[in-house]
């Protein structure tokens, strides 16, 4: 690396060791440990603190004073090699806190294109997807999973080893404690889930056929008085043509934790859920009578 190459104040402190990609941006006051990697295209604001085998991605941008990877907060770590990951054109925004992960060789892993805005944290052994957006003052837990293109609203706090799916939406101020599905709204303390995010399906243009199907899968899952897998069952048989479908029995077959709410779901906000209902042709009779009962 030359000068030429990259532009870092005199002030930064860079252990011999790390490795700096081209054109990169380093500001007054950074601290990066010899372990690092930073690639090419980044910009690493004032202040920041990157340790551990961090790597962070191409494009990625650093605010002031976010933290990334020091010593994960297990009490269980006996300084055993573990990574963090960042991926490609991520906004990692002010104060957010990245530990390491805990046990030989795991990672804690951020997608690409993520937000996470200022004063998150995200503890050991995390997994982030792509293009995820973690709210101001958001906190994760250990083990926990977010799946692509989730969205988590502000001051949110979200248990070990619970799961996020893909395109949920989880309101401000929630309380998550076990598995939210893909595809899903909802949001509080207790949680309360709203439905589908309808609005997040059209954004990422979703078809009215998958929509509709997502609808179904969530009345049959929450509201039908079924056992889960015998409501999986019954989604499978009327709509497992459907990539989403699949994906929505998977996610609710594979989760450990449980899933939240599925005791049942009694006070739904969103009035839409019945929109599909009667104009979805694609939907069978039998599957209409089971979920109107």
């Amino acid at each position: 690396m030359s000068e030429l190459e990259s532009n870092i104040h005199s002030t930064a402190i860079i252990e011999e060791g790390a490795v700096i990609g081209n054109n990169v941006t380093i500001e007054p006051h950074v601290v990066i440990k010899g372990s690092v990697r930073i690639e090419d295209d980044v910009t690493i604001k004032s202040f920041c603190y990157i340790d551990g085998n961090t790597t962070i991605g191409q494009g990625t941008t650093l605010y002031p004073s976010v933290c990334i990877g020091t010593k994960t907060q297990d009490r269980k770590f006996e300084g055993e090699t573990t990574y963090v990951r960042i991926g490609k054109n991520c906004e990692i925004r002010e104060y957010v806190t990245i530990n390491s992960s805990c046990q030989e060789g795991s990672t804690v892993s951020i997608g690409d294109d993520c937000l996470i805005m200022a004063c998150c944290h995200v503890a050991h052994n995390c997994s982030l997807g792509d293009r995820v957006i973690m709210s101001n003052n958001t906190v994760l837990a250990g083990h926990v999973t977010i799946e692509d293109d989730a969205v988590i609203g502000g001051m949110t706090a979200i248990h070990q080893f619970a799961r996020i799916g893909c395109f949920a939406m989880v309101g401000g101020m929630s309380r998550v404690t076990h598995d939210v599905p893909p595809f899903s709204l909802g949001g509080g303390v207790p949680y309360k889930f709203g439905g589908i995010n309808r609005v997040g399906l059209l954004r990422h243009n979703f078809p009215a056929e998958t929509r509709a199907a997502l609808v179904q899968a969530f009345k049959i899952t929450y509201r039908s008085g079924l056992h889960l897998e015998e409501a999986l069952e019954l989604i499978a048989k009327e709509l497992d043509s459907i990539p989403e479908i699949r994906h929505w029995i998977e996610f609710c077959r594979t989760s450990k934790r449980g899933l939240l709410g599925i005791q049942g779901a009694t006070q739904l906000s969103n009035e839409d859920l019945d929109l599909d209902l009667d104009n979805d042709e694609a939907l069978s009779a039998a599957l209409k009578e089971k979920i109107s009962k």
